[in-house]
C-alpha cells in the first residue's frame, strides 16, 4: 500500500469512526496497518487506533498500539515523532492506573525540548502528570502540573486542552472538598463546549456534565446531579465510551446513596463494579467500594462493610492512592467505635493521621484539616494549599509550608 492509499485509507477510517462505525473504522485502520509501507502513515494510524482504544476503554490494546508507534517512531528518526509516542505511551499507563510509569514517561517528553510540536504537546504532557500525581495523592504536584497545562492551553489558544484541564481541576478540588471550585471548573469546561465545540466531539460535553454532576451531588444538589449524569450517560452509550458508562453509573449510586436509597444503589455500584473491573480502572473500583461500604454502614450490616473495606485497601494500597487509604481508615475508626473494638479503633487512628501529614492535608496557617469537609481554599504560586479565610485574615509574605521546608505541625 503506497503513500496516497494509506492515507486515503486513514481518512476513510477516520470518516467511519466520527460515525460512530467504530469496528468498520478499526477493521480499516487494522489493514492500513498490516498492508503499508509508509512509516509515516503507520505512525499516523496507530495513533488513530491509540485514541480510538482509548475511548472504548480499551486499555492494555491501547498500551499495545502506544508501544508499537514507539518503535515505527524510531524508524523514523524523527523527535516530534518520538515525543508524540511517549505521550501517548504516558496516556495508556495513566488509563491503566500505573502513575509511577506515567510520571516517567511524561518527564521523558519533557526532556524532548526544542521542536515546534515538541513545544504544543507540552500541554499534555503536563494534564497527563497531573491526572497520575492526583492519581498518587500528591496534590501540590498535580495542581503544579495542572496550572501548567492551563497556561500551555491559553498560550496556545487550545480550547479543547483548557476544556480537559477545567475538568481535571474540577476532580482535583472535589476530592479536597472545596465544592465550589469543584463545579466552577466543570461549568467552565461546559461553557467552553457551548462556545467552541461545535465540530468536537461529544465526549467534551459528556465529560464536563459528568464532572458538574459529582460536584452537585456533593453539594447535595441531587436534582441538579441527576439532570447532568443522565446527560452525560447517554452521550456515553451512543459513543460506546464504557470507561465515562462507569463514571456515570458509579454517580447514579452515590446520588441514591445521598437519598439513602441503598436498594437502588446497590445494582449500580454492580453494573458500575463490572465495567471498572472489564477496563481495568482500579482508581474508580476504589470509589464503588467506597459508596459500597457506606451502603452496608447505612444498613447497619458492619462486617459486610469490613469486607468492601479490605478490597478497596488491596486496592489502594497497591496503586499507591493516599487518600483512598485514608477514606478507608476514617470509615474503620467509625465501624469499630460503633462495635466498641478499641484497640482496633486506636490502630486506624492512628494510620488517618499518618495519611493526612504524608498528604500535606492540612492548612499551614491554622494547622486545622482539610479535605475532612467543604470549605474554600487558595493556591498560592508554589501550589501549596490553605484555607481562603486564612489567607484573607492572616496575609503572607510567601508560603508558610515552603519556609517550614520539611518542619511538618502536628495534626489539630
Amino acid at each position: 500500500m503506497g503513500q496516497d492509499q494509506t492515507k486515503q485509507q486513514i481518512e476513510k477510517g477516520l470518516h467511519l469512526y466520527q460515525s460512530n462505525q467504530t469496528e468498520k473504522a478499526l477493521r480499516v485502520w487494522m489493514r492500513v496497518l498490516e498492508k503499508s509501507a509508509d512509516p509515516a502513515g503507520r505512525f499516523r494510524v496507530l495513533g488513530c487506533l491509540i485514541t480510538a482504544h482509548a475511548e472504548m476503554g480499551r486499555y492494555k490494546d491501547m498500551l499495545k498500539f502506544a508501544v508499537v508507534q514507539i518503535d515505527t517512531a524510531r524508524e523514523l528518526e524523527d523527535p516530534d515523532y518520538l515525543t508524540e509516542s511517549y505521550l501517548n505511551l504516558a496516556r495508556s499507563n495513566e488509563k491503566l492506573c500505573e502513575f509511577q510509569k506515567t510520571i516517567s514517561y511524561c518527564k521523558t517528553c519533557l526532556n524532548m525540548q526544542g521542536t515546534t510540536v515538541s513545544l504544543q504537546l507540552n500541554g499534555q504532557v503536563s494534564l497527563s502528570m497531573g491526572n497520575a500525581f492526583l492519581g498518587l495523592s500528591i496534590f501540590q504536584k498535580a495542581l503544579e502540573c495542572f496550572e501548567k497545562a492551563l497556561r500551555y492551553a491559553h498560550n496556545n489558544d487550545d480550547k479543547m486542552l483548557e476544556c480537559r484541564v477545567c475538568c481535571s481541576l474540577g476532580n482535583f478540588y472535589a476530592q479536597i472538598k472545596d465544592y465550589e471550585k469543584a463545579l466552577f471548573f466543570p461549568c467552565k469546561a461546559a461553557e467552553l463546549v457551548n462556545d467552541y465545540g461545535k465540530g468536537w466531539s461529544l465526549k467534551y460535553r459528556a465529560m464536563s456534565q459528568y464532572h458538574m454532576a459529582v460536584a452537585y451531588r456533593k453539594l447535595g444538589r441531587l436534582a441538579d446531579a441527576m439532570d447532568c449524569c443522565e446527560e452525560s450517560m447517554k452521550i456515553a452509550l451512543q459513543h460506546g465510551d464504557r470507561p465515562l458508562q462507569a463514571l456515570c453509573l458509579l454517580c447514579f449510586a452515590d446520588i441514591h446513596r445521598s437519598r439513602k436509597d441503598v436498594q437502588t444503589a446497590f445494582p449500580r455500584y454492580d453494573s458500575s463494579m463490572s465495567i471498572m473491573t472489564e477496563i481495568g480502572n482500579r482508581l474508580g473500583l476504589i470509589q464503588v467500594l467506597l459508596g459500597v461500604t457506606k451502603c452496608w454502614m447505612i444498613q447497619k450490616e458492619l462486617d459486610k462493610a469490613l469486607e468492601s473495606i479490605e478490597k478497596a485497601q488491596e486496592l489502594a494500597e497497591g496503586l499507591g492512592n493516599k487518600l483512598g487509604l485514608l477514606k478507608l481508615h476514617c470509615l474503620c475508626e467509625r465501624i469499630y467505635r460503633t462495635k466498641g473494638q478499641q484497640r482496633e479503633l486506636r490502630d486506624h487512628v492512628v494510620k488517618f493521621h499518618e495519611c493526612v501529614e504524608e498528604m500535606e492535608l492540612y492548612c499551614g496557617m491554622c494547622g486545622e484539616s482539610i479535605g475532612e469537609k467543604n470549605n474554600q481554599l487558595q493556591a498560592l504560586p508554589c501550589s501549596h494549599f490553605f484555607h481562603l479565610k486564612c489567607l484573607q485574615t492572616n496575609g503572607t509574605r510567601g508560603c508558610p509550608n515552603c519556609r517550614r521546608l520539611s518542619v511538618k505541625p502536628g495534626y489539630v
